[in-house]
């Protein structure tokens, strides 16, 4: 496996640790953004990783960047979601897509990646129907950012 899906599936499994948590609503980016680390931390160390490594650096900068964006990326998702809302999906399915969500709107990391790597993760952790779904709601975003990248001459 790859250093950066090591890094993706870290920061997956980070933001479905981090959805057990209750923040205060006001306050959530804020509160987050001071627990991820620690969870973050935890996790890198069961996997044998150490923090600063490439992996640990990507996966970081991934959840603290979806945790930033948060409502520009669950909206993007809603969105394109037909007929499920985010409280609907699986807690680990909304992790994995807030990942590929957050690099196809935010990177420059080519969308088949994305994508591809999304899908592998799901094989990993969710059931055999999860990547159909995943795979919808991706191309959909992706397909939407491209226009709107078309009409509007660059990347958010």
């Amino acid at each position: 496996m790859g250093q950066r899906r090591k890094a993706r599936e870290l920061a997956a499994q980070t933001l479905y640790a981090l959805s057990f948590r209750e923040f205060n609503p006001e306050y959530i980016e804020h509160e987050m953004l001071n627990v991820y680390p620690e969870i973050l931390e935890e996790l890198a160390e069961v996997d044998g990783l150490a923090n600063y490594s490439e992996v640990f650096a990507f996966a970081n900068d991934l959840v603290m960047n979806y945790i930033i964006h948060q409502k520009d990326i669950e909206k993007e998702i809603e969105k394109h979601s037909e007929n499920w809302t985010i409280s609907r999906m699986s807690t680990m399915d909304r992790s994995i897509l807030y990942i590929a969500v957050y690099e196809l709107m935010y990177t420059d990391t080519p969308p088949p990646v994305i994508i591809n790597e999304a899908l592998e993760i799901a094989k990993r952790f969710c059931d055999r129907a999860t990547g159909k779904f995943l795979n919808g709601v991706l191309d959909a975003v992706n397909k939407d950012l491209q226009e709107r990248e078309k009409i509007e001459g660059s990347k958010l």
